[in-house]
């Protein structure tokens, strides 16, 4: 061969194997970016897009960029299955993010799994999650856990006898925490003093907080979510009950405070980290999101999703590869990750095993009030 033709010949192979080298790594995500669940969605796809433009910044993973196929579930039953189904099938990714409720990752997390395809979910908390599938994973805390937290908190911290639990039955996530809370506040010596049920979507709860009134507790428990537990909070102090309120992550979200208003002061909620922390890795967190979108404080679900990123960019980079299996027990090797919410741990459930803190709101604004540990 000529000499011109083979140093042309080098050059295109050089050039197709730098172009090979530097094809993107798909992963997907699915949240709920709009609809009932979109405050969670969104601040969940704001962390995934910091951590993703820091990894790329840093020269991507395995010489490699970082791409999110990011899809919308919409908030809706049955949306997440199909989604799942096309980030595997058509997009072919090597790894699916997913924020919003334990409901839609009880959805995906089949299909992943079938596909091989690792799963992690930043956001749900409901054990049956990560339950007998090894390529499912999460990196918050579950809800037995929570669920020991919310006990504890109302025993030694509120020191109260008497809960009346208010559950959202059409929500795996608050029956599971529900559930839990009810046999922990029990051992603490805790007594039950009602326990009423409502579906997703009701505005009305005026029947079951007169019922709960007339038990006469000491504080209400409402397991759902924020839409919901902001209307409860409100019906509940216009029937003059004064008592405490309180609940889990699920209450985590600026309209909890836009649709509560003045009933939703001096009430609690379980969360995985404080805004206000000292930590370094919070400081600057909560810094770089300020910069970045006009100023707004970052809930939970932002620093959780940018703490799962980033653990799942480390295990790729453990593995050395984005093969299912390689990057399932690197994922499963995950072990003190230090990240924006805390310490992060998979156990052998694929759980995260990691501390919890409990906020209020105070003056029209989240403010902590303790951690506590596993």
């Amino acid at each position: 061969m000529p000499r011109r033709l083979a140093a042309i010949a080098c050059a295109l192979l050089l050039a197709a194997v730098t172009t090979q080298a530097a094809e993107p790594i798909k992963l997907g995500e699915i949240e709920p970016l709009t609809g009932k669940e979109a405050a969670f969605g969104q601040s969940s796809r704001r962390g995934v897009q910091m951590a993703i433009d820091e990894i790329n910044a840093r020269g991507g993973v395995l010489g490699r960029p970082l791409i999110v196929v990011a899809e919308d579930n919409q908030s809706k039953p049955g949306d997440s299955a199909t989604i799942a189904k096309k980030l595997v099938g058509r997009d072919k990714v090597v790894a699916i993010l997913s924020g919003g409720t334990s409901t839609t990752c009880l959805e995906a997390a089949p299909i992943c799994q079938a596909a091989r395809v690792p799963f992690v979910a930043t956001t749900a908390t409901a054990p049956e999650v990560t339950a007998k599938r090894d390529y499912i994973f999460r990196t918050c805390f579950i809800d037995p856990f929570q669920g020991d937290v919310l006990a504890k908190f109302a025993c030694h911290t509120l020191k109260i006898k008497r809960v009346a639990v208010l559950t959202s039955v059409s929500a795996p996530y608050s029956v599971g925490l529900s559930k839990v809370f009810r046999d922990r506040f029990a051992k603490l010596g805790g007594e039950i003093a009602a326990d009423q049920k409502y579906s997703e979507g009701d505005k009305d709860f005026r029947a079951q907080l007169t019922a709960i009134k007339a038990a006469k507790p000491d504080a209400i428990a409402a397991t759902g979510f924020y839409t919901e537990a902001a209307l409860i909070c409100k019906q509940a102090r216009e029937l003059g009950l004064t008592i405490p309120i309180f609940g889990g992550d699920g209450w985590e979200a600026p309209e909890l405070i836009e649709i509560g208003g003045k009933a939703v002061e001096g009430t609690y909620y379980a969360s995985h980290y404080s805004s206000e922390s000292s930590a370094p890795e919070v400081r600057d967190f909560v810094k770089k999101y300020r910069d970045r979108f006009k100023g707004e404080t970052p809930d939970s679900m932002a620093p959780l999703a940018y703490d799962a990123t980033l653990i799942l960019a480390a295990a790729i980079t453990r593995a050395g590869s984005t093969e299912g299996p390689k990057l399932r027990d690197a994922l499963a090797a995950t072990k003190d990750y230090s990240g924006v919410t805390g310490r992060t741990t998979i156990d052998a459930e694929r759980n995260a095993s990691k501390s919890a803190v409990m906020l209020t709101v105070k003056n029209g604004k989240v403010a902590f009030v303790e951690t506590i540990a596993p």
